[in-house]
């Protein structure tokens, strides 16, 4: 049922991971449990014979687009497929009756990132979906040599909330231990789970690992990944930290992989979202959501920046100083 303090908008789950990943299996689960009930599923293969649609058959609606990623050569058809998602759901009088949600299994070249900005860059789009979340399923037996060879395996990573590490049952406990470490590496604030054929499973404790056994496939080419947490306050400026944040991204954009937080403003608790240079408007949170301790924090996760310099940045041009960025 639709909640009556949403902006709105339809709200958009991403699922990616590099090829073989066990993406589809995994999503299969997830809609049998009905964790995404009643979503508009879009599974995007590049392939042109597509494959994985037949394997989520259950799904309430279902889109197919086959041969081309939607971050490149399929983008115009991956927006045309959003674009009659949007109309359609615009033509049902009652807002109970509306699809709110779309869940886009991703095909195993695609950059979420890349998706993401399209739909921002989008003049109709943009005022009609919000990014939620984005998941990115990791093979846990073959992931770490996707992770050292392949920079679009980085890509897919960086750009999560959620990793799920995939075929932990057929994984050594070391081995996952090392990859959960190398994924921290690069998603360091992505929440991590495990799953065995889409099931829910426990992964082995984080623990110590050895700095150069870690990182030695990463650092050739790879700058490090960083977390900041920016605290703005009990009352923040919204208008400086807008300006402050568009700044920011339009100086280090290429560096900023992640910004999100929950800030209060005037119009209510806005969620912020950034996914490299791209800002998504700000979505309104329900009344009904609580507070946490993390609200009027922004984190952003990037390499070149560390967290003094991105609170030195803010706080200049909060107090109307000289404007610099981090």
């Amino acid at each position: 049922m639709t909640d009556p303090d949403r902006d709105g908008r339809l709200r958009l789950t991403i699922i990616g991971g590099f090829l073989g990943s066990g993406k589809t299996t995994w999503l299969r689960h997830q809609m049998f449990e009905r964790r995404f009930d009643a979503a508009h599923v879009i599974v995007n293969e590049a392939a042109g014979t597509p494959v994985d649609d037949s394997l989520l058959s259950e799904a309430q609606a279902l889109t197919v687009l086959a041969g081309g990623c939607a971050c490149c050569e399929g983008a115009t058809a991956f927006q045309d497929a959003l674009l009659a998602i949007c109309d359609t759901r615009s033509q049902i009088a009652d807002p109970a009756a509306r699809v709110d949600h779309i869940l886009l299994e991703t095909s195993g070249l695609a950059d979420p990132g890349a998706i993401v900005a399209l739909i921002q860059d989008h003049p109709i789009l943009i005022r009609h979906i919000v990014v939620a979340q984005v998941f990115v399923v990791v093979d846990a037996v073959y992931g770490r040599d996707a992770l050292d060879s392949q920079p679009l395996a980085r890509a897919q990573v960086r750009s999560a909330d959620h990793l799920v590490l995939t075929k932990t049952d057929v994984a050594t406990p070391a081995d996952m231990t090392r990859l959960r470490h190398v994924l921290r590496l690069l998603a360091p604030v992505a929440n991590q789970t495990g799953a065995t054929f889409g099931s829910p499973v426990p992964l082995p404790d984080l623990g110590p690992a050895h700095v150069d056994d870690v990182l030695a496939p990463l650092k050739m080419t790879e700058p490090a990944i960083v977390a900041c947490q920016l605290d703005l306050g009990p009352a923040p400026d919204w208008t400086a930290l807008t300006l402050w944040l568009s700044a920011l991204l339009h100086a280090r954009g290429n560096q900023i992989v992640r910004v999100k937080g929950v800030i209060a403003s005037p119009a209510g608790r806005l969620l912020v979202q950034a996914v490299r240079n791209t800002v998504q408007r700000p979505e309104v949170l329900p009344r009904s959501t609580p507070a946490t301790g993390a609200d009027n924090t922004l984190v952003l996760i990037g390499s070149g920046i560390s967290q003094s310099s991105v609170s030195r940045s803010y706080q200049i041009t909060a107090g109307a100083g000289p404007h610099s960025v981090a």
